[in-house]
């Protein structure tokens, strides 16, 4: 039996986990978490009967504590819950399928105690990947990628010593406005920028893809799951979303990890690595396919990609400006007050604005993605 926690339990990657548990008798779930979505969790709870679960406000919290009042669960809520949920004995694995740079706390926690991650958060290691990494070794604790790019690496590396890699190949969809101009990407809309050709994912990660700002915040995660430079790391635009990603070694040679894209595949190979489970999924028909291709990504236009390694290579806080100017600016053009085009505008300027902490503690991590915050506050009254 494997016991797994799970850190947004509400999103698309913890349904799509809970998917996995029903179809997987030998996993327990022990707790569960979620932002404010309580009606779900309730469901949630009652269906998988974790010990623990954690909502963000104490409102929900105590409303919840009320309809789950038959049942033997503990309800908690805040940072503090997310951090108990960590430190939890009675588990195996930690699913960190929230967004944002919240996640960062909860996951050192559960990297002091010795829990192994998989890891769906982006922005904990894009902001501390410096404190996450050498954490992780210390404590012996392993870091499974759950994201598609990052385990198609992941496979692709199996068997093969890491010092002979030459070249990480992440390959991207192109995201719904693949081979615009930018004069096209300044009327889109919301509507326009949730249309994923490819892949079905939360709203925010959905417009991620559309500026390639996810790309970028891909390309930093890999620099530290994977230990690897940034010249090192190279973004291929493959639009039918077959190929995941793939490994260049020294000698020439080029692993890829291909399959229909369905997020279950990486959760499934990050909760039982390094064992495969059989899984009823579509399967790639390469006479129905056709043919695989790859375009160069045009970074001119989508600046989120070019922003990204600016960031990367600037280190220290500047990522986390990166991520929480962008975080701040999608929320807003969901909210209709700013176009397409003025996310790259905000992020630039947070960029702009920022004086570099070299290695930032956690502390200083949060204070700097407050005063992106706060910056965009005083310029765009948000």
């Amino acid at each position: 039996m494997k016991r797994i926690n799970i850190l947004g339990s509400t999103g698309s990657i913890g349904t799509q986990t809970l998917e996995i548990v029903r179809d997987n008798p030998d996993l327990k779930v022990m707790a569960l978490s979620a932002g404010s979505n309580i009606e779900k969790l309730e469901a949630q709870i009652r269906e998988f009967k974790p010990v623990l679960a954690a909502v963000w406000s104490e409102e929900n919290a105590s409303a919840l504590r009320t309809k789950v009042a038959d049942l033997p669960v503990r309800i908690v809520s805040g940072m503090d819950g997310l951090i108990e949920i960590a430190e939890m004995e009675e588990y195996d694995v930690l699913v960190t399928a929230i967004v944002g740079m919240i996640g960062i706390r909860p996951t050192i926690a559960a990297i002091k105690n010795h829990k192994n991650i998989a890891l769906a958060n982006k922005e904990t290691l894009v902001t501390a990947g410096h404190i996450i990494m050498p954490l992780a070794k210390e404590m012996n604790v392993s870091i499974l990628p759950v994201d598609s790019e990052h385990s198609a690496i992941f496979q692709s590396l199996q068997g093969n010593p890491g010092n002979r890699l030459e070249k990480i190949l992440l390959t991207a969809s192109g995201g719904p406005f693949r081979g615009k101009k930018r004069e096209e990407l300044a009327g889109m809309t919301v509507e326009d920028a949730l249309k994923h050709p490819n892949w079905s994912m939360g709203k925010k990660i959905t417009i991620d893809s559309s500026t390639l700002v996810n790309k970028g915040l891909e390309v930093m995660e890999a620099k530290w799951l994977f230990n690897c430079d940034l010249d090192k790391i190279q973004v291929v635009v493959q639009p039918q979303s077959i190929i995941h990603s793939m490994v260049q070694y020294v000698d020439g040679g080029i692993m890829a990890q291909l399959g229909m894209p369905d997020m279950k595949l990486p959760i499934q190979y990050a909760l039982f690595y390094p064992d495969r489970r059989p899984m009823d999924t579509k399967r790639v028909d390469f006479f129905k396919l056709g043919q695989i291709t790859f375009e160069e990504p045009d970074i001119e236009v989508f600046e989120g990609l070019k922003l990204a390694y600016t960031a990367a290579k600037g280190g220290g806080s500047l990522p986390t400006v990166f991520n929480a100017a962008n975080e701040k600016a999608v929320a807003m053009f969901l909210d209709r007050r700013i176009s397409f085009l003025e996310i790259y505008d905000i992020i630039r300027a947070c960029m702009e604005n920022h004086k570099i902490i070299q290695s930032p503690n956690v502390d200083e991590i949060l204070s700097s993605e407050r005063e992106a915050y706060d910056f965009i506050a005083s310029k765009w009254g948000v």
